[in-house]
């Protein structure tokens, strides 16, 4: 199959401004399709993202890059966004990547309400306002991918982390309610309709390197490394954007069609244990 395999496809990636989101939203572009990215950020930040996306992309030029800023708290204006992409897209988006997340890691007493209510509402609901709107037209083309960004803790749980857990163990059930009601819909050769987890445990962005400087005591950056990761990922690596984002490209193919209701740990055997 072509390196452009998606090209004529429509994807969305929710926050994907910078980190994770980021390098999904080049990989897609990469693959060929036409992308939509949501997210935070100063409007240079978001110019840089999209210019960063337009480069990868694979010859199909800066039209087919946009960014939709709905503020994802907002189910109302998650339901604008999804109207505009499917007016952008002529029918609606083909790949779905609920990227976009958020925590706030204190003991659950401490835990302010507003906190859990943003960090629910984020992390959890936004994917099914998302889903909501995209899966009919998915159905309706006989072919749709739904990747979701859980996490590690979608899987087993630490202490501080009560809302992000709960938000991430929802993401996954969420996923394979989903998974199961489009199974059926489509065939092999159109592909099908799949709906995936992927959770990551540890992953190298900007916003782990204070843990690392922490961890470092005199030592290394990559003996601060080991150090944090020694605590909970047994290969004491840690896995980059890029890793992640081909991962989300591969369930993305008409081959993956069966692999469907799944969570994928990258966690260098976190879970394992």
């Amino acid at each position: 199959m072509s390196e452009s395999f998606l090209r004529g496809r429509t994807a969305l990636v929710t926050g994907s401004t910078s980190g994770i989101g980021l390098a999904i939203a080049k990989a897609l572009a990469a693959a060929g399709a036409r992308v939509a990215i949501n997210g935070l950020g100063t409007p240079e930040q978001i110019a840089s993202a999209v210019r960063e996306v337009e480069a990868a992309d694979a010859g199909t030029g800066p039209a087919h890059v946009r960014h939709f800023g709905a503020d994802l708290r907002d189910p109302d204006a998650i339901a604008a966004m999804m109207r505009d992409l499917a007016a952008w897209s002529d029918g609606g988006v083909d790949v779905l990547v609920n990227n976009a997340g958020i925590q706030h890691a204190v003991p659950l007493h401490e835990m302010p309400v507003s906190r859990w209510n943003d960090i629910l509402a984020i992390n959890l609901s936004s994917a099914f306002h998302t889903m909501r709107a995209a899966l009919p037209a998915m159905a309706a083309r006989g072919y749709g991918r739904v990747v979701n960004i859980a996490s590690v803790h979608g899987l087993v749980a630490s202490k501080d982390k009560a809302p992000y857990a709960a938000s991430k163990f929802g993401l996954v059930g969420l996923s394979k309610v989903a998974a199961l009601e489009y199974a059926a819909q489509g065939n092999r050769e159109s592909g099908g309709i799949t709906v995936n987890c992927i959770c990551p445990g540890w992953v190298e962005t900007p916003l782990i390197e204070p843990q690392i400087q922490a961890r470092m005591r005199g030592g290394s950056r990559e003996d601060g490394v080991r150090a944090l990761l020694a605590e909970k990922q047994p290969s004491l690596r840690m896995t980059l954007p890029e890793e992640i984002a081909a991962l989300a490209v591969f369930l993305c193919r008409r081959e993956a069609h069966n692999i469907t209701g799944t969570a994928l740990p990258v966690d260098g055997g976190w879970t394992a244990q």
